[in-house]
């Protein structure tokens, strides 16, 4: 049984090694300014091990037996998992009226819109993709659609393919679309909502971390990759936005949160409205 940890703290070694290499393995940054924030998180693994401190946690991560079993664990622990429907709202706006008109008079029905969630979280993103989608859908003929989800994080994959939301985390849904997309749970008790079948058939899920290869054998029409690189300094920014722009189709478009920035980097984009871009 593991002790109390509330007076145990990480050695600047170990902190130190921690962070290089979560750095070097998945792009995060862990500054010393977020010890107390690792401390924190790694907590809930202690326990879980059954381990009396931080310095036994390190000693099993990066044994050979813990590198290959804990890995996922930590990155689950160390990845921020903020999200919500219709996050940014204006981008989906813009997604609408201005991207999907454009690309359907360019194809007429000729070939599926492939997008890319990318840093998905729990799910309310590309599902929101698919509410607007299919949206789009239902008054263009002959328009069809695929969406690819991935994620770090193995915790949040799996509820987002669950798809099961507190009705809390739908009220940014419009009402039309809540009434249409989101079935409620028989127990309103619960106050539980869940995609609707159609919808979630249109989204893959897969874990991907962004410092390996992305597998992905089509280029992608449409790129979402919001609020995800705040958390990597400007080299891994820079590296990861290149082989994002490489895996986008000629005349796809990059979203991007709007507290981030593609300011000083050459990569072949055009602006076409704030944090949205268009390959040359």
């Amino acid at each position: 049984m593991a002790t109390n940890l509330t007076n145990k703290k990480l050695s600047d070694r170990d902190f130190k090694k921690l962070s290089q290499f979560i750095s070097s393995e998945c792009g995060i940054k862990v500054p010393p300014t977020k010890r107390t924030m690792l401390e924190s998180r790694l907590q809930r693994r202690l326990r879980s091990l059954s381990m009396n401190d931080y310095k036994d946690y390190c000693e099993y991560l990066f044994s050979l037996k813990g590198l290959e079993i804990e890995m996922p664990h930590l990155m689950d622990a160390v990845t921020t998992n903020t999200t919500h429907f219709f996050r940014e709202p204006k981008h989906f706006d813009y997604l609408y009226n201005q991207v999907l008109p454009k690309w359907y008079q360019r194809f007429n029905g000729q070939k599926d819109l492939v997008v890319w969630s990318a840093g998905c979280s729990s799910g309310e993103e590309p599902y929101t993709l698919a509410m607007v989608l299919s949206e789009f859908a239902e008054q263009h003929q002959g328009f069809s659609f695929t969406i690819v989800a991935t994620d770090i994080n193995n915790e949040v994959l799996e509820k987002a393919e669950r798809a099961i939301y507190s009705q809390d985390k739908a009220e940014n849904i419009p009402p039309l679309l809540r009434r249409k997309y989101l079935l409620r749970s028989k127990d309103r008790k619960r106050g539980l909502v869940r995609v609707v079948p159609s919808l979630r058939n249109r989204v893959r899920f897969r874990r991907l971390n962004f410092m390996e290869e992305f597998g992905f054998r089509e280029p992608m029409d449409i790129i979402f990759c919001r609020n995800v690189m705040i958390y990597f300094d400007r080299a891994v920014q820079e590296k990861l936005l290149r082989n994002f722009v490489s895996h986008l189709a000629p005349k796809g478009y990059i979203f991007i949160g709007h507290s981030e920035s593609l300011s000083g980097m050459e990569l072949g984009l055009e602006q076409a409205a704030p944090t949205v871009y268009r390959k040359a």
